[in-house]
């Protein structure tokens, strides 16, 4: 019953969340300069001003403000994310098409990140003074301190132009079909340059704090009874201390993915990746006010839901953990 009192209290914490962050975004957009309906006319190559006038009454940009916000939020409570002006397409179809595509670049950066990271902090943390830590703490500050999107650069620069292995855009080649296993190597061939470029950053993060947290963990009295026991080094590493030093790490990953999203924005940019980042970037080029609402929208909805599942995520892990 208190389990079940917790969802529901973190379920309406987090509705209220999106709904705070949804009337954000609105006032941020609309502050930012820019007229969507001059971007058009610009786009098009000139329009008269009763034409102009005409768009923005249907658009509903002639309307104060706040009619504009409540006839928006209105439409987000029915499911009604609006039509793009640009692309002239349902806000919502548009999003569901490149959901796919940015959540298989996200899910396989983060948890190949998640994955290696920590694997190398326990390596790192077994022998902190050898050559192997020393060589690991070298690597995780670069990864660290480099931009995205000049981490793209370099890897476009060696693994696609010097050694031309990878494709430096798109999701999919030219003569792929679409079907098959032929097309499901085609889009792994065509990921590997965006997903190490997004997953460096994060990997280096997560292999430097679990580094840490093992470091702590090893000392600890119950570490020491279990070696005492004579358990083998195997055991008493990946059962006793890395289920506790993972805490830290399941923590930030779940924080974090906000972050990452944004960093897709950037990655899906440098090699044309045909995600939610790159209709993004597109919609603030053309003041596209309903097409960058949605992808904020759902955003924001993503990391809210991260949130909730990284909280359920810690009673999983360490059962101590309990709800007040």
């Amino acid at each position: 019953m208190g389990t079940l009192r917790y969802l529901i209290s973190r379920l309406f914490q987090g509705a209220a969340l999106v709904l705070a962050v949804v009337v954000l975004n609105f006032a941020l957009v609309h502050a930012a300069p820019g007229d969507p309906v001059e971007t058009i006319a610009g786009a098009s190559g000139g329009m008269s001003e009763e034409l102009q006038a005409e768009l923005r009454s249907r658009y509903g940009l002639d309307k104060p403000l706040p009619v504009q916000l409540g006839i928006y939020l209105r439409q987000v409570l029915s499911g009604d994310l609006g039509y793009s002006y640009f692309f002239n397409l349902p806000v919502s179809d548009m999003i569901a098409e490149r959901v796919p595509a940015t959540l298989l670049l996200v899910v396989t950066s983060v948890l190949a990140a998640f994955l290696i990271g920590t694997t190398l902090g326990v390596l790192s943390a077994r022998r902190p003074n050898g050559w192997l830590s020393q060589s690991i703490n070298v690597l995780s500050l670069v990864g660290f301190a480099a931009p995205v999107f000049w981490m793209g650069l370099l890897l476009i620069i060696f693994l696609a132009s010097w050694v031309p292995i990878f494709p430096v855009s798109g999701m999919r080649g030219i003569e792929s079909t679409g079907k098959g296993w032929g097309d499901v190597l085609d889009v792994v061939h065509h990921l590997v340059l965006p997903s190490l470029t997004l997953g460096l950053v994060y990997l280096a993060q997560y292999s430097r704090l679990s580094r840490a947290a093992m470091l702590d963990v090893l000392g600890a009295d119950y570490i020491r009874t279990a070696r005492a026991k004579g358990l083998s080094e195997g055991v008493v590493l990946y059962k006793h201390a890395l289920r506790n030093a993972v805490l830290p790490v399941v923590t930030v990953l779940g924080l974090q993915f906000g972050n990452v999203m944004a960093g897709a924005i950037v990655v899906e940019t440098v090699f044309n990746w045909p995600g939610l980042g790159r209709l993004a970037f597109e919609s603030v080029l053309r003041r596209d006010y309903p097409t960058l609402l949605g992808v904020l929208f759902f955003s924001s909805l993503v990391v809210v839901v991260m949130n909730q599942v990284t909280d359920l995520c810690y009673r999983l892990i360490d059962p101590r953990i309990k709800t007040s």
